[in-house]
């Protein structure tokens, strides 16, 4: 048996590398998975890659309440409910200092990662409680625990999910909902791709000059692949986290112990 049998899962942030990898493993756990994201053309991609009938999408913009709303309904009618929510959809930003950081720059950052979180708890928590109770996963990130330069909007959204979820935990317990985050350290992709770009040009080095050092600060000496973070959801997703709620998960190589 998969671990996600008869369980019906919305992951945002579908398109991407690691929702990509979640929705592959989601699936064949057993799961019926709904990736949601704003790129029609890569989440068509995506669910042609996982293949299956037990895949499908919506596009869907997280910072839109009725957005969230349309997405819920959709897992309903195709599927019959929402088991788990992996709240993954997120934005790097620009890579500045504080002070040329833009108000339209902060703002769209802080719309995505943390309103969009906001909005996706709001649709699901009454939708799994009718249920009998579910997994919300929210993706926030080592910069949710740790400060780092010249991505200060992202370093405070990822901070924020980490609160938003505590709350959620403590009020999805009285209805059998579990809520936490996974924090990745860097994962092979275009999230990190653009940030060693804009810190290189920042910086006057070479991307791949950036890579290699970021790299080597990690004990475990590598990047994570999207396959990596992806199991950590499933553990978080499934019947074997069924005591575990309110807790922030590191998914790092060790990055910040």
């Amino acid at each position: 048996m998969g671990r996600l049998d008869n369980r019906v899962a919305i992951i945002t942030g579908g398109a991407g590398e690691i929702g990509q990898a979640a929705g592959a493993l989601f699936a064949k756990e057993g799961a019926r998975v709904l990736l949601a994201d704003l790129n029609e053309d890569r989440l068509q991609k995506s669910v042609a890659a996982i293949g299956g009938n037990s895949v499908s999408y919506c596009v869907a913009d997280v910072t839109r309440a009725d957005d969230n709303a349309a997405m819920v309904a959709c897992a309903e009618e195709r599927y019959g409910g929402v088991d788990v929510l992996l709240a993954n959809a997120g934005v790097e930003g620009k890579v500045k200092p504080i002070p040329d950081v833009d108000e339209a720059e902060f703002d769209h950052v802080m719309n995505v990662n943390v309103k969009g979180v906001f909005f996706g708890l709001q649709a699901t928590l009454p939708a799994m409680q009718k249920r009998g109770g579910g997994s919300i996963v929210i993706t926030s990130s080592v910069a949710g625990v740790e400060g780092y330069g010249n991505i200060s909007p992202y370093v405070t959204s990822k901070h924020a999910v980490i609160g938003l979820m505590r709350s959620a935990a403590k009020e999805g317990a009285a209805y059998n909902v579990r809520v936490n985050t996974v924090n990745p350290s860097p994962v092979e992709g275009r999230m990190i791709s653009s940030l060693n770009a804009g810190m290189g040009t920042l910086m006057g080095v070479d991307a791949s000059e950036l890579k290699a050092a970021s790299e080597a600060g990690i004990p475990m000496q590598r990047y994570a692949r999207p396959a990596e973070i992806a199991q950590v959801m499933l553990f978080l997703a499934s019947d074997d986290a069924s005591w575990v709620t309110g807790s922030v998960y590191m998914a790092d190589g060790g990055n910040t112990t």
